[in-house]
């Protein structure tokens, strides 16, 4: 079975979603970011810290390549790693891609009290703006699912509808 991908912001949900249709479809689940901090032995905002985003986006790519080349996953991508549109064409050509659509209040709100998010130690206006920049990535996904006053019971039906005919 073809991979699925989850890509949306940082506090979209990928995860929580990503557990629920891994079980509902029998696929394994994995979360880039944990896979990340599990092989590197550290924890993303000390990777940001000592080595720097950009040493971090090329982990991501590099675990991307791996899980390339696995099939019957469910991935819950980081919320950089699926705005790149490089990745983003090669998760497609590899399986499908649903972007867990919010607006930025919902996700700030969901994400105010979370220290593991070196991104939100910016000021609101760059925050705004790399959510904008983000959206036009996440826009190419195969399905957009709006998220937004939804459980993730809801949105694991939404997609298993959407994903029906591929």
């Amino acid at each position: 079975m073809k991979n699925i991908y989850l890509v949306g912001f940082m506090g979209s949900g990928k995860s929580t979603v990503g557990k629920l249709l891994a079980d509902k479809t029998s696929r394994d689940f994995v979360d880039v970011d944990k896979l990340i901090e599990e092989r590197e032995k550290m924890k993303i905002k000390d990777i940001f810290e000592k080595k720097g985003e950009l040493y971090f986006r090329e982990l991501e790519k590099k675990y991307l390549q791996e899980l390339l080349n696995t099939q019957n996953l469910v991935v819950s991508t980081g919320g950089g790693l699926g705005a790149d549109a490089e990745n983003m064409n090669q998760m497609k050509k590899n399986g499908i891609v649903i972007w867990l659509d919010l607006n930025l209040n919902t996700i700030l709100e969901r994400i105010k009290n979370d220290e593991n998010r070196p991104l939100l130690n910016q000021p609101l206006d760059k925050i705004k703006k790399l959510f904008d920049e983000r959206k036009k990535v996440y826009g190419l996904a195969t399905y957009r699912i709006n998220a937004e006053n939804k459980t993730p019971f809801q949105i694991v039906e939404e997609i298993l509808n959407k994903i029906k005919t591929k």
